[in-house]
């Protein structure tokens, strides 16, 4: 559906492939490539739609369930340490509660009831990672803690392999929502004088029927919510990638996806977007049409070996799954750390009667 789990499912089977003896705990209709442990039947977007549920009651206590019960399994003594993919308030401070060895990534900007666990679950055995430098400051300034670290996202080169020329048309990939706002890349794009093509699951069905259904034709077409391997051959078929963030960019993994097939980027300079492409493209300061279109055309000028080749140095799934695995030894070695904690009597519940809060 998105980065958080293309990330996931990866991050599982690159573990596993290395020898480690992996359980995801997911919903029960993930396709997960190793064991799975199901904390719901199905993943909640397909009766609760995010972007329809975001912040109600419902969908709150839905997922204070489901994170319950994963709070039971992951107490239970099976494991040697918890990697946490997930954006819920419980998994930190049981981390520092219960001495669980757990690393957390956080995969987004910092927001209040988020941010306010993860203060909470700072621990010796408990580290955080963060995928850009950017993100780093956007959650703790310039004095992060001594367990934050960069663990740059990676992708299996294999697949996305690199296509050595391009039509000269553009391609735009991500969730179809307003905060990713392919609009501005379709009007880039016609100022640019170039086809554009649209890849991506409709997230925001209210956005796309309203504001991105009435610009297509005329060069602009929507090609759907593709497979990986049918998705990068599509993407490898084009000239420039357009990137275009509206919010505190965390990482891009779909910039460094298209860079790996051997597109430049044209983006809008927001968040890590400079700090993941690099020398690889060419970035609008601005959210104006008229200045991503200029980056479009210094962007399709960038020969397609320099961003293969900044992928290949920075990230892939090797490099990734060596910082997490150095990450997981610390925390291990830090269980039995002797460590004054003042506030451990508020984190002496048992895990279910966390759900309550």
């Amino acid at each position: 559906m998105g980065g958080i789990e293309a990330h996931s499912w990866h991050l599982c089977r690159g573990l596993a492939a290395r020898g480690h003896e992996v359980t995801l705990l997911a919903a029960g209709d993930s396709d997960a490539g190793v064991p799975l442990y199901s904390v719901v039947e199905r993943h909640y977007d397909s009766h609760m739609p995010w972007h329809s549920y975001r912040e109600t009651p419902e969908l709150t206590a839905y997922l204070d369930r489901a994170y319950g019960d994963a709070l039971d399994v992951l107490g239970s003594g099976r494991f040697d340490v918890v990697h946490n993919n997930g954006l819920h308030r419980f998994p930190p401070r049981f981390a520092r509660r219960d001495r669980m060895p757990m690393v957390t990534t956080l995969h987004v900007p910092p927001f209040d009831v988020l941010k306010r666990a993860v203060d909470d679950g700072v621990a010796p055995w408990h580290a955080y990672t963060v995928t850009s430098q950017r993100q780093m400051h956007s959650w703790w300034g310039d004095a992060p803690p001594d367990a934050a670290r960069v663990v740059s996202n990676g992708i299996d080169m294999g697949d996305w392999p690199y296509q050595p020329q391009g039509n000269g048309e553009a391609v735009w990939v991500g969730r179809i929502t307003r905060t990713k706002a392919p609009h501005l890349a379709v009007e880039a794009a016609r100022i640019a004088g170039r086809q554009l093509t649209l890849f991506g699951s409709i997230e925001d069905r209210d956005y796309f029927e309203e504001d991105l259904r009435p610009l297509l034709g005329q060069g602009v077409r929507y090609g759907g919510h593709l497979e990986q391997t049918e998705l990068a051959a599509e993407i490898g078929r084009g000239s420039v990638f357009v990137f275009t963030p509206l919010w505190d960019e965390p990482f891009g993994l779909v910039a460094v996806e298209a860079m790996a097939c051997g597109l430049p980027v044209a983006g809008i300079d927001r968040g890590a977007v400079a700090e993941v492409v690099g020398g690889a493209g060419c970035l609008s300061r601005s959210e104006a049409p008229e200045d991503l279109a200029a980056a479009i055309d210094d962007a399709a000028r960038v020969p397609r070996p320099i961003p293969r080749s900044r992928v290949e140095r920075r990230f892939t799934m090797d490099r990734m799954l060596d910082g997490y695995e150095a990450a997981y030894c610390d925390v291990i070695a830090a269980q039995g750390a002797e460590w004054s904690d003042p506030d451990f009597e508020r984190f002496k519940l048992p895990p279910r009667s966390v759900a309550a809060e």
